[in-house]
């Protein structure tokens, strides 16, 4: 890997941000790309840059024939993460699941007597007020957010620095009238409806189960749909659309 792309994937990775290095088998020549750009002396093509940032959202490193040309992929992307605000009933399968899928799990719940490692052992448990909690964890496009508590002071400030970050999933428990009631608050505060359009609710997928075990299923669910949807591009918000 060539010295300059080294120094960016390396500042990428401190930054947890995913990016992949593609070179020119032949030649040497080399792209760093991440999901809006791309840099370096190798040239590629729209069709096979979309190829690249698609292998990036799979996490996958391949070789590739495109353009006339042998193209291997190296995809370098942070840990996969789940940050769950509220040590509620639901959070404790939810969890299980999570981690059992590969993900780093974080419990956010300032109510330290809910949020205890006999309940849920093997998180990282943090005692923060929701928002500070995830402006310290630096939310990336690696990281999934759920609101489970059902109460605005704790979910609303968690929502706030969710919306503004590039978490590739963002989710909260209760009804669509809780969530109306909800969007309100949020437009209070600031938000945009495409932002707040971001958010899953209710949460998960409607797979029709009610018990706490099948919501957390639902919800783990649409966060492995949300992680290898495509993203939105213009083109595609148009299609939508018309």
């Amino acid at each position: 890997m060539k010295a300059a792309i080294l120094d960016k994937v390396r500042a990428a990775r401190a930054a947890k941000r995913a990016v992949a290095v593609v070179t020119d088998i032949a030649d040497g020549s080399q792209a760093l790309v991440d999901r809006e750009h791309a840099e370096g002396d190798l040239s590629l093509s729209d069709e096979t840059l979309a190829e690249v940032r698609d292998a990036l959202r799979h996490d996958r490193s391949m070789t590739i024939e495109r353009d006339g040309r042998r193209l291997f992929i190296h995809a370098f992307t942070p840990p996969l993460r789940l940050v769950i605000v509220g040590a509620v009933h639901i959070a404790q399968p939810l969890a299980r699941i999570a981690l059992y899928s590969g993900y780093e799990v974080v419990l956010v719940d300032p109510r330290g007597a809910f949020a205890t490692a006999e309940r849920f052992p093997g998180l990282t448990l943090m005692e923060d007020w929701p928002d500070e909690a995830l402006e310290k964890l630096n939310i990336d496009s690696r990281t999934a957010v759920v609101t489970l508590t059902h109460d605005p002071k704790l979910d609303d400030p968690a929502l706030l620095v969710a919306l503004r970050s590039e978490a590739f999933y963002i989710g909260s428990l209760g009804s669509r009238r809780t969530h109306a009631k909800r969007v309100d608050r949020l437009k209070e505060e600031g938000l945009t409806d495409e932002q707040i359009a971001r958010i899953h609710a209710p949460v998960g997928l409607d797979l029709g189960g009610r018990a706490q075990a099948e919501i957390a299923i639902a919800t783990m669910a649409q966060i492995v749909q949300a992680l290898h949807a495509a993203p939105a591009t213009p083109e595609r918000k148009a299609e939508k659309a018309a």
